[in-house]
């Protein structure tokens, strides 16, 4: 494993035998209205295909994987319009930004590599509310054709007040509950198949309940996983296969979530990415893998 930072100080590489697995860009140069957020694009597979989306045209800061929230109080992290009850979307000042501040740790060894990055939640007005640690872990498991990362984000509230964190569907549109650990696909992946560890599907599975989720394109598989320690867990998903193909582990799908203040508040998953069309059993083996890694990972 091998990480280099860019020069100008805006984004990391991970590859893995000479290629790039990802992107990660922490420092990103975009419009205040698409809620600038650290991202991952591109992510690819171990054989090089291309499993994320950038900006596209029906929903521009939509930005490959992202840990993105639009409802957070009165405050928009998602980019866009926010969809208040009574109003629908409507384009407000509150399209907040996700700030890098440093890393503590950038390292590859053992196998592995390692981000510990710290980073601040300011508002469109310029209000300070969370503070976040978020650790990331990359692996390869080539005899699986698969690398797995994991993700662990620890936001604390520090703008004095208790803050709320909901969706779309908390405020009252039916099956919008999107907000978390959000992934874009590229157009190939649209109408792919989409798989629990209770079966196959596509868009009927929006709001399903289960611990992990799966989505196929075309020559490659992305494997979610939800941590059993996660407030929400067993995991609500958002998903769809049509327009276009995204995943979310939602924890607040259905109902807001008060963070007191001073508090923190910590979530973990896990993503595999894997060439070729898995299989449902497969991805259940990987999915319990990945948890299994996890653990000696973020103790």
């Amino acid at each position: 494993m091998v990480m280099a930072l860019d020069r100008d100080g805006t984004a990391v590489e991970v590859c893995w035998d000479g290629a790039a697995l990802f992107r990660y860009v922490y420092r990103p140069d975009e419009p205040q209205v698409e809620s600038p957020r650290p991202y991952f694009h591109p992510v690819r597979t171990l054989s090089g295909d291309l499993v994320t989306a950038y900006r596209p045209d029906d929903h521009p800061w939509h930005k490959g994987i992202a840990w993105s929230l639009p409802n957070v109080g009165t405050e928009n992290f998602w980019g866009g319009p926010t969809y208040r009850r009574g109003d629908g979307y409507i384009q407000l000042a509150n399209n907040g930004r996700v700030r890098h501040d440093r890393f503590a740790v950038a390292a590859a060894g053992d196998g592995a590599a390692h981000l510990d990055e710290r980073l601040t939640w300011v508002t469109e007005g310029g209000e300070t509310w969370f503070t976040e640690r978020r650790r990331t872990a990359v692996t390869a498991w080539p005899g699986e054709a698969a690398w797995a990362c994991g993700f662990e984000i620890t936001m604390r509230n520090v703008s004095g007040h208790p803050v709320r964190i909901g969706s779309p569907t908390t405020e009252g549109r039916e099956n919008a509950g999107y907000g978390g650990l959000f992934w874009r696909g590229p157009r190939s992946f649209t109408n792919g198949q989409v798989m629990t560890p209770e079966g196959t599907g596509g868009d009927e599975l929006m709001g399903w309940r289960g611990p992990w989720m799966a989505f196929a394109g075309p020559e490659s598989t992305l494997i979610f996983r939800d941590a059993p320690a996660n407030f929400s867990h067993p995991g609500q998903w958002f998903v769809r296969s049509t327009p276009f193909a995204c995943v979310c582990p939602a924890p607040f799908f259905a109902a807001e979530h008060e963070v007191p203040a001073g508090s923190p508040l910590t979530l973990r998953y896990g993503v595999v990415i894997a060439d070729g069309r898995l299989d449902s059993r497969r991805c259940g083996m990987l999915a319990g893998q990945t948890g299994r890694w996890m653990e000696g990972h973020f103790d």
